[in-house]
């Protein structure tokens, strides 16, 4: 069951990108020829409205819309009619292109409003332990005391307040928190210390000298919260996207922590398994993935197309068809790269038992 709610959810994050790109595409007037999930000639179900055949196809490990002028690579021959991709001017052509990896940003946020709605388990802003030789310990938090606001901000959970920390530059913190429960105010001047981030990297941050209990409570939101949460983990969670990337290409991270599909359908199926909310996460993250990494300027991508696209708007002419066709052919060779690298790790951990399948 897991396997078919992965499969599920991955068609379904294919579609609104898809969606992205066709609804873009009937706004600015180019005639859409194909929308289809999954890849393939054969057509399990197909069906065609108007001038749009609408199908499903067996490799459910993608998908696409065929616009009108779309495949005319050859600047020589493209179709400039007012219904083609070329007809219309490039800012109309970079929308279309990116609208898909916006599409599946607002699903993501969609995803976490539903989770900030449904309720969510989250670690509570309980002090597990105090550094005696920081701030707060001076200021009289001790362990078991938990933080209900800062500078007149609710904080419901730790990554609330770790981050409201982090952005103070040092200014004064105005910390309300719960003893016995009594309220208590102090004021804090954080100080910039050694830490480290996410990805293990030893950095300089704000600190106020505290640690997390590590109780899990499950935390809900009103209307405005949900907003708020939703609008924060979406652009957390691009930027982390990003930064991993980065991270991937200086070294940082290792190219064993890529993963291929039986890593994505995994973890899918896992978080099926512990509920809806585990699991509407996990896609609002898989749809942030998949939205910034169509992104990115690789020609077989929505950015390479993007990049040509600015070229041709700049120079007042479009790109030569070889280099077209050769830096196409580079960008799948690194995708095709990239795949067989998740598909090898995927083996690696399936057989040394890290990854259960």
């Amino acid at each position: 069951m897991g396997i078919i709610v992965s499969i599920l959810v991955l068609s379904f994050l294919i579609f609104f990108h898809e969606l992205g790109h066709f609804l873009a595409a009937r706004i600015f007037g180019v005639k859409v020829l194909a929308f289809s999930i999954g890849f393939g000639k054969q057509r399990l179900w197909k069906k065609t409205i108007g001038d749009t055949e609408y199908s499903i196809r067996p490799i459910f490990l993608g998908g696409f819309v065929e616009l009108k002028g779309q495949k005319d690579f050859d600047p020589k021959n493209r179709d400039y009619s007012p219904d083609s991709l070329y007809g219309i001017s490039h800012i109309k052509r970079i929308i279309i292109l990116a609208a898909g990896s916006l599409f599946n940003l607002l699903l993501a946020f969609l995803l976490f409003l539903c989770v900030a709605f449904i309720g969510h388990n989250d670690l509570a802003p309980v002090v597990g332990n105090v550094d005696k030789d920081k701030i707060a310990y001076k200021a009289g938090i001790i362990d078991n005391d938990e933080i209900i606001e800062v500078n007149g901000k609710k904080i419901k959970t730790w990554w609330q307040l770790s981050k409201i920390v982090e952005d103070s530059n040092g200014e004064n913190l105005e910390i309300v928190f719960l003893r016995d429960n009594k309220e208590y105010v102090v004021n804090i001047m954080p100080q910039i210390g050694d830490s480290k981030n996410i990805f293990g990297e030893d950095i300089k941050r704000a600190l106020i000298g505290i640690s997390a209990k590590g109780e899990i409570r499950t935390i809900s939101y009103n209307f405005l919260e949900s907003i708020e949460y939703a609008y924060f983990k979406t652009i957390q969670s691009s930027k982390l996207i990003v930064q991993g990337i980065e991270r991937l290409i200086i070294g940082v991270l290792p190219t064993s922590e890529i993963g291929g599909i039986v890593s994505i359908v995994t973890i899918t199926k896992q978080a099926s398994e512990s509920g809806i909310v585990m699991l509407l996460a996990f896609a609002a993250m898989l749809s942030v993935n998949l939205g910034i990494l169509n992104l990115l300027p690789i020609p077989a991508l929505d950015g390479g197309h993007i990049v040509f696209t600015t070229y041709e708007m700049i120079v007042r002419k479009p790109a030569s068809v070889n280099a077209i066709y050769y830096l196409t052919i580079c960008g799948w060779v690194i995708l095709l790269s990239l795949m067989i690298l998740g598909m090898y790790n995927d083996i690696t951990k399936l057989l040394n038992g890290s990854l259960v399948f």
